[in-house]
């Protein structure tokens, strides 16, 4: 072959292979995203875990902030009802079960105590009768809903008062948070009302909900901007090395795989 012809050989499949990672980019439900909010844990049982951020432009994922622990839930985590494929090589998000679900999020509204909070996401001023319908079966299931709207019968059963600072001695784990879209279609028993949040302590593990300090709460909440489609990921490490390059995450330094 004649470097000419080698030369163009070469070139050509480039181009191909540029085209395949494009389409395969953009086959995933999340190829619009370009901020991207990682947790990466030990295992499916560990319930903590390393939060990193990521924003996409043309030249890939870049990360955006250092790393940080966060905790999960009690039990780890399972896989659970998000924008990606179901899978089935690790235990399955279901109700009660005190995991925080695995996989590909949209993030959604932002919440807190206060009137106000410096966010761009949709942020909702939690009241006295805000709840979280944790209850599967009931028309409200998965939903933050006002019981003064929907009535006081559709809250029955609930365990997720949202203004915990007044349902439950002083709680401050929801004076600042976002809703993680898990679940979105409330199927039944999937499990329901999962947050990133406040940690009550380095050490205090969740129901399934991810919480960190409040200053990376705020940091995060100043960062996210809707219009850049952001998502939520959450995986063992072991997952996320599998599942990196069909669902065309970001690369993580080699220090931070081996951990």
């Amino acid at each position: 072959m004649t470097v000419r012809r080698r030369t163009l050989a070469l070139l050509t499949f480039a181009i191909t292979l540029a085209g395949a990672a494009h389409a395969g980019a953009a086959t995933t439900p999340w190829h619009d995203a370009r901020q991207l909010v990682l947790v990466t844990t030990a295992g499916w049982n560990a319930n903590h875990g390393t939060l990193r951020t990521f924003a996409r432009d043309g030249d890939g994922w870049h990360e955006v902030r250092a790393a940080t622990p966060v905790t999960i839930g009690k039990n780890g985590a399972g896989w659970g009802l998000g924008l990606n494929a179901p899978q089935h090589d690790g235990p399955l998000k279901r109700e009660g079960d005190n995991r925080s679900p695995a996989g590909v999020f949209r993030i959604g509204e932002a919440f807190g105590y206060a009137a106000h909070a410096a966010t761009a996401l949709p942020y909702r001023a939690l009241t006295a009768t805000d709840y979280c319908m944790d209850v599967s079966g009931t028309a409200q299931y998965n939903r933050i809903v006002d019981a003064n709207v929907v009535g006081a019968d559709a809250v029955k059963g609930s365990t997720e008062p949202m203004r915990r600072d007044l349902h439950a001695n002083g709680d401050q784990r929801y004076r600042l948070g976002f809703v993680i879209e898990h679940n979105a279609q409330a199927a039944p028993q999937g499990g329901s009302c999962i947050f990133a949040h406040l940690w009550k302590s380095p050490s205090d593990a969740t129901a399934g909900c991810t919480a960190m300090t409040p200053a990376v709460m705020q940091s995060l909440l100043a960062w996210l901007k809707p219009q850049q489609h952001p998502v939520f990921v959450l995986l063992p490490q072991a997952e996320y090395e599998r599942l990196r390059a069909d669902w065309q995450l970001p690369v993580l330094a080699a220090t931070d795989a081996a951990r």
